[in-house]
């Protein structure tokens, strides 16, 4: 009886592309490192980590005095007003933008017909203001209405209504294109009217994805309060500034908890809403 031949070890068919693809990565990657001044070891030197250890023992213990937990429960409630307001506003400011630019929600491109170039310039259109909406940071966009608003969270909910109604109008039409939108065509072949093939077409499959990333955006909206405040838009973000300006870094690091706390909200926010949707 004759020995069985040995089997080789099964070789993976893209091994050779994937190694190539990161090769290119480390060769494009190291020169925008360096351009960057970005070094490691400069981290583990021995002088800085005495000034790290330093700056972060300053954070310790946390501070809960009265008087400051009263001012931060009152910029907590601004950040969160800033942030929710200015949702809402780009959530109205996306959702018609997105219906205008989802393509299977165009009755003309059912088959030919005299609006359908009309359509298309349409979407176009739409697909620049969106693109112009989210092309500027929300945190210049502050910096420029501060001058307008005076200081206050109405620079900061303009600012973020702006930005993140081109952000939320974008994702929304992805989705909308992403998901199978077969149902809203046939709808749209039958007579129906767009608003219809939307809420009964495609709304019953996108909804999870829609709902989890406006909580998401929610959350980034929060963040991006904190960061307005530095330059005057109030909340969560204007106390930490002064806080660090007084080298208190014991009230620094309660804000930063609650940070954590906002975070943790958010999370539990949209996994109710996703059981909800389900």
């Amino acid at each position: 009886m004759s020995a069985a031949l040995p089997v080789a070890a099964p070789r993976d068919p893209l091994l050779r592309s994937r190694l190539s693809a990161l090769l290119v990565a480390l060769v494009v990657l190291w020169p925008m490192l360096r351009l960057a001044e970005f070094d490691p070891a400069a981290l583990f030197d021995g002088n800085s980590l005495r000034v790290m250890g330093g700056f972060l023992a300053g954070f310790f213990p946390p501070s809960f005095e009265p008087g400051f937990l009263a001012l931060l429960a009152k910029a907590t409630v601004e950040t969160l007003a800033m942030a929710t307001a200015g949702v809402a506003l780009a959530f109205i400011i996306a959702l018609p933008l997105a219906f205008a630019m989802t393509q299977s929600l165009s009755v003309s491109r059912i088959g030919p017909g005299p609006g359908r170039w009309r359509g298309g310039l349409i979407r176009t259109a739409v697909r620049g203001l969106l693109t112009m909406l989210r092309a500027i940071p929300e945190l210049v966009w502050a910096l420029m209405l501060v001058r307008a608003f005076g200081l206050g969270p109405a620079a900061g909910v303009l600012a973020l209504a702006v930005t993140y109604g081109g952000m939320l109008g974008k994702v929304y039409a992805e989705i909308l294109e992403s998901q199978d939108t077969r149902p809203a065509r046939a709808l749209l072949a039958a007579g129906s009217g767009r608003i219809a093939a939307l809420c009964y077409g495609m709304l019953p499959g996108a909804a999870q994805e829609l709902a989890s990333y406006t909580v998401y955006r929610w959350e980034c909206a929060v963040r991006a309060s904190v960061v307005m405040g530095f330059v005057g838009a109030g909340g969560l973000g204007q106390l930490m500034d002064q806080s660090m300006k007084m080298l208190n870094g014991g009230e620094a690091s309660t804000i930063l908890l609650v940070f954590l706390l906002l975070v943790l909200l958010a999370d539990g926010l949209s996994a109710m809403l996703r059981k909800v949707l389900a």
